[in-house]
């Protein structure tokens, strides 16, 4: 499962509890959290598009200096 599809999942379990909150506040915290996770899981989809290439440059000697 990918993170994205976790995410989805928590936001599922969230919206549920929400659901079966009986306090108005209670529920739409549990709605707020639950739209945090949906917005994760795009980011995740996002990420996930994106081929990122970490390159380390010269190591740095103690001087200051590059090798």
């Amino acid at each position: 499962m990918t993170p994205a599809e976790q995410y989805r999942v928590r936001a599922a379990e969230l919206i549920a509890k929400a659901r079966a909150e009986t306090n108005c506040l209670g529920a739409a915290q549990w709605e707020h959290l639950a739209k945090c996770y949906v917005r994760l899981a795009e980011q995740a989809d996002q990420n996930s598009l994106t081929d990122l290439a970490i390159e380390v440059g010269p190591k740095p000697k103690l001087g200051g200096e590059i090798e």
